[in-house]
């Protein structure tokens, strides 16, 4: 099975590059989904407001997303534990969940006897050591200006945008030696990153 991970800060365009995945055939896992379906779970609530404090759980009971964001990015010392208890309870769920969906689609059988291929759309995917589930890494590379014009654009401010950079470069590495990774440029023109892609999806699949 072909298993692809996405990596690119956010705004790099990871999402134009998974949909044109997903139009070869490639089935698309929306780590981000399931992190929010994860946040629903009971248990995580409690172990969310014992882990970050008061003010994270909002009057419905649920944990309140926004809080928690601005409790877990930032410079402080504070703000690293915050996020390391986060992803302490958040990421083995779904881990977990990831490789339910892994072994679901290695057991399918595709017409024609057609190899099945997923995207993890993973926004830290390295950082949180899930590279090991993948069998090709592509890199989603955009110009740091291109990519906070599109952040501000959905409504983000530059300190919001930047609190998300520092969480990336702070675990960031580079992939492991020896992993087959492919680069896109998704700077420009979508239809620009759609050729790319087109590319690296035929050279996966041998043709």
């Amino acid at each position: 099975m072909i298993i692809i991970g996405l990596v690119g800060r956010i705004g790099a365009g990871k999402s134009t590059v998974a949909r044109r995945f997903a139009e070869h055939g490639a089935t698309v896992v929306d780590a981000d989904r399931h992190a929010h379906e994860t946040l629903e779970d009971p248990q995580v609530i409690a172990e969310v407001s014992k882990g970050l404090g008061p003010g994270v759980i909002d009057a419905r009971g649920r944990v309140d997303r926004a809080a928690v964001a601005g409790r877990v990015f930032g410079d402080t010392p504070e703000h690293a534990a915050a996020l390391a208890a986060l992803e302490a309870i958040v990421h083995p769920r779904v881990r977990r969940r990831l490789e339910a969906v892994l072994a679901n689609e290695a057991a399918r059988n595709l017409p024609g006897g057609r190899e099945p291929a997923v995207v993890l759309d993973v926004p830290l995917l390295i950082q949180a050591g899930w590279d090991d589930l993948c069998t090709h890494l592509v890199v989603v590379e955009c110009e740091d200006a291109v990519r906070r014009m599109r952040l501000a654009a959905r409504g983000w401010s530059a300190e919001q945008i930047a609190a998300r950079d520092r969480a990336w470069e702070r675990a960031f590495h580079a992939p492991p030696a020896g992993s087959t990774t492919w680069s896109v440029d998704a700077s420009g023109d979508p239809a620009y990153t759609v050729v790319q892609v087109d590319r690296i999806w035929q050279a996966m699949r041998g043709r």
